[in-house]
Order: C-alpha cells, then sequence, then structure tokens
C-alpha cells in the first residue's frame, strides 16, 4: 500500500507531466492577488491605449512561457481573460505582418523594426497618449526641440 507521501509525489509527478500543475499554481496566484487587491481603490478605467499595450505584453510572457507573470497581469490590469486576436491587433497598431514575423510576438516584430531602422539615427517624435499618467506626470513627450 502506498504512503501518502509517495501519492503525493505521484499526484504532482502526473499533473507536472500533463502541464496542469503550473496552471494551477498561476491560476492561484492569481486568485490570491485578486482577494488582497484593494477593492476600495478603484483602478482607472481601461484605456484603449493600456488595452493594447497590455496585449502586446500578455503575447510577450505567454511567447515566453512567463505564465504566473501573464495570469498576475490578466487579474491586476483588468484585461479580458480571452486574448485579443492577433489580427485585430496588428489592424489596430496599423502593422503589416509577412509569414516570419507572424511566429513571434508582435512586440518582437515592433522592437526589430525600430532597432533596424535604417534613417541615420533620427528620432521619431512621440505624442502624448489620452491616459493622463498621474497628477504631477505630464501625458506628452517633448518634442526634437526640447
Amino acid at each position: 500500500m502506498a504512503t501518502i507521501t509517495e501519492l503525493k509525489c505521484a499526484v504532482r509527478e502526473t499533473l507536472e507531466s500533463r502541464g496542469v500543475l503550473g496552471q494551477l499554481k498561476a491560476r492561484i496566484r492569481a486568485e490570491v492577488f485578486s482577494a488582497l487587491d484593494d477593492q476600495r481603490e478603484p483602478r482607472p478605467p481601461l484605456s484603449h491605449e493600456n488595452l493594447l499595450i497590455n496585449e502586446l505584453i500578455r503575447e510577450y510572457l505567454e511567447f515566453n512561457k512567463y505564465k504566473y507573470s501573464a495570469s498576475v497581469l490578466a487579474a491586476e490590469s483588468g484585461q479580458p481573460e480571452v486574448p485579443l486576436d492577433r489580427q485585430f491587433l496588428a489592424n489596430e497598431l496599423k502593422v503589416v505582418e509577412d509569414t516570419s514575423s507572424k511566429s513571434v510576438p508582435l512586440l518582437y516584430g515592433l522592437v526589430s523594426h525600430f532597432l533596424s531602422s535604417g534613417d541615420d539615427g533620427g528620432k521619431l517624435f512621440l505624442r502624448g497618449a489620452s491616459v493622463q499618467a498621474g497628477p504631477s506626470a505630464s501625458n506628452t513627450v517633448p518634442g526634437p526641440d526640447a
């Protein structure tokens, strides 16, 4: 007859081999985080920009098997449980993909584009988002003359 310790080991090994143990741990962490989250302090509304940024980060985390981090991001940010469709995300960002870029997260392609941009070190002028960063922070990025 198996001891309790042997039974625990067998269950753990079975759950690990099926890939379920990690998912359970991630779900438990997300639920603990949710339970500890101070519900008295409301979160700011999830803006369109934050939705897209969070989705880029989630896609990157899941691609790299950072499942715990992805589950906490989703729980903390209020991101929808079901990921956004990649084609929708690409359309929103006005990104055109080739077949090789579809095998990696969009964030890789965006970073690669800016790293390999051959415009002799010219800077990209960014405009402020529609989200306020906080009472003392400005949501605009200084222009080239700043």
